[in-house]
């Protein structure tokens, strides 16, 4: 890729940089998975046995790998958040595992790093805690950082862009009228210190890279080792047996070799849960007990609230259930931006059991109905798959912006603070989660999890500070925040910008960042390594009535003008 411009022009870089031009080199290509929060477990396919502005409604849909065309180029069709592209991922540094649970709800385990404490000069009123009553008493999360955007010293020892030398860099590129109303924050991602602002505490909409304080919330209220389980029990009411949704959009009926993340067939890594190993799984079990004609309901319990998103359209989003197969596409193999999606995705989920099932010599009696009350507790397990962890899903939800695993993941982490497992549920735990990192909340207005609603508000200066937050010492369990950062020019929904005349094709490969988009509106935050090999952070949202491919390039611009300078 770009490890030779990265290693030849960039010099006398901090750790930081280092870090940062290592996140950029590297890319892997990550599968599907996902269903109930549980500690992980190997996964077999993945088996175990037994056991405020206004908005359209698609949008961020930039293509991946140059396969598709990106979808935030439809304008007014909202933000279906970057998901243009299934890209490939950046590679996660870590690949933790734990022995499974068997419990039926999710559960989690305390993460094995240990939190340090924030540094004594960090500022008081940014660690603001949450309700003691939103925390999961089971997970050790990690102390609150201070304040990162503090502002910072420029000075001849600091070594740092200095807000002048970022001014005068910038002052051509950020007058650009394409870009329209602009915000714009640029920090040092060592430390978080806000090195130039520009309306960066005015909130303004932010579309998929809302996606950002969701996986934040997500990875630090659940150890990312964790792997999401669906279920086949019996019950014990009606003799049969039941289908437990445990929250995977990404579970698939997909034989193994026909699974594939935008275009790219999934490593064994990432591989999504396969329903036809569950349904092998289960009908191994229920012939050994002599059974071979069996009745099927399905318990879609875990969640609350509507399934429908305020901009469901039918395509961008799918219903949110915790039962679903191909998050819910009419065409499992369909590599659209904004596919099809069926109307009931767990009765969907479960004909296709049924009909697995009935592929290994077990008849379901009748059409699988909804089950009357949950799934006991202590029910035996007789079939049971598991998706990837849940670092792994949070690095594929940010690379191809994917806003159907987006709202699962927020729903997970409102599970484990306590919360209904609802958008308005999901969006408290992740406000509270945040408030209790130290994250000025002021302006901030969350509705869901995946930034498609266009009532969300974030300033500038609160992206950076998530981004900050990934790339501390302090929060190694938050780092595939950073390393699922699309890459300009490679992956996921930058894959196809920052390209041949775009005038930002040198900074391809060196900038990592979230896109967004909805009617209007586009915004990218992320890293991007500078002319002297330091990361720095930045958060660029802008609103514009120009078109949106020449809006983002301008965008690229912005930001291909921060990795050409040392800025002092």
């Amino acid at each position: 890729m770009r490890a030779g411009a990265v290693s030849g022009r960039r010099r006398g870089g901090t750790a930081a940089g280092l870090f940062g031009a290592s996140l950029l080199v590297a890319a892997t290509v990550l599968g599907a998975g996902g269903a109930s929060a549980l500690p992980s477990a190997p996964p077999s396919g993945s088996a175990s046995p037994g056991g405020p502005g206004a908005g359209g409604t698609r949008g961020d849909q930039d293509e991946s790998n140059g396969r598709r065309d990106d979808k935030e180029n439809r304008g007014d069709k909202g933000d279906r958040g970057d998901k243009g592209d299934k890209g490939d991922r950046g590679e996660e540094s870590g690949r933790p595992g734990s022995p499974a649970s068997t419990s039926g709800r999710p559960t989690t385990t305390p993460p094995s790093t240990a939190a340090s404490t924030p540094p004594a000069s960090a500022s008081a009123s940014a660690s603001t805690s949450a309700p003691a009553s939103a925390k999961p008493s089971a997970v050790a999360r990690p102390a609150p950082a201070g304040a990162v955007l503090t502002a910072a010293e420029a000075g001849p020892g600091a070594g740092l862009p200095t807000a002048q030398g970022l001014q005068q860099a910038l002052a051509t590129v950020l007058t650009d009228q394409n870009l329209g109303t602009v915000g714009l924050a640029v920090a040092d991602a060592a430390d978080g210190q806000l090195l130039y602002g520009k309306g960066e505490n005015t909130a303004a909409t932010p579309a998929s890279t809302t996606k950002l304080a969701t996986s934040v919330a997500a990875l630090s209220l659940i150890p990312g080792d964790t792997r999401l389980a669906t279920r086949v029990v019996k019950n014990a009411a009606t003799g049969g047996i039941t289908l437990v949704g445990g929250g995977d959009p990404t579970l698939t009926a997909l034989p193994a070799d026909q699974v594939q993340v935008a275009g790219v067939p999934a490593d064994p890594d990432t591989a999504p849960a396969s329903l036809d190993a569950l349904a092998r799984q289960t009908a191994a079990a229920l012939k050994a007990a002599g059974t071979t004609t069996v009745a099927l309901d399905y318990d879609v319990s875990l969640y609350s609230g509507p399934l429908l998103h305020k901009n469901h359209d039918g395509e961008n989003i799918a219903a949110v259930t915790p039962l679903m197969v191909d998050e819910g596409k009419t065409d499992p193999k369909s590599l659209a931006d904004a596919p099809a999606r069926v109307t009931d995705p767990a009765g969907a989920a479960a004909e296709s059991f049924a009909n697995l099932l009935k592929a290994q010599g077990v008849t379901v009696q009748g059409k699988a109905k909804a089950a009357t009350a949950p799934a006991a507790a202590d029910a035996p397990v007789l079939g049971r798959v598991d998706s990837p962890t849940m670092a792994r899903l949070v690095e594929r939800m940010l690379t191809t912006s994917d806003n159907t695993l987006a709202e699962a993941i927020a729903r997970q982490a409102a599970i484990a603070a306590h919360q209904p497992a609802a958008f308005d549920g999901a969006a408290t735990a992740v406000t509270q989660e945040l408030t209790r990192l130290g994250v000025p909340m002021t302006g901030v207005v969350l509705n869901d999890g995946s930034g498609l609603h266009p009532g969300n508000a974030i300033p500038p200066a609160v992206l950076v500070k998530l981004l900050a937050l990934a790339a501390s010492a302090q929060h190694p369990t938050l780092r595939p925040v950073l390393t699922g950062l699309p890459i300009a020019g490679f992956t996921g929904t930058l894959g196809k910008r920052f390209g041949a005349g775009s005038g930002a094709a040198d900074a391809a490969g060196l900038v990592r960042a979230k896109t967004g988009s909805l009617s209007g509106v586009n915004t990218l935050a992320g890293t991007v390594v500078d002319a002297e090999g330091r990361l720095l952070a930045f958060a660029l949202m802008t609103r514009t009535g120009a078109p949106v491919d020449t809006a983002r390039a301008a965008m690229d611009r912005v930001v291909a003008r921060l990795a050409a300078c040392g800025c002092h």
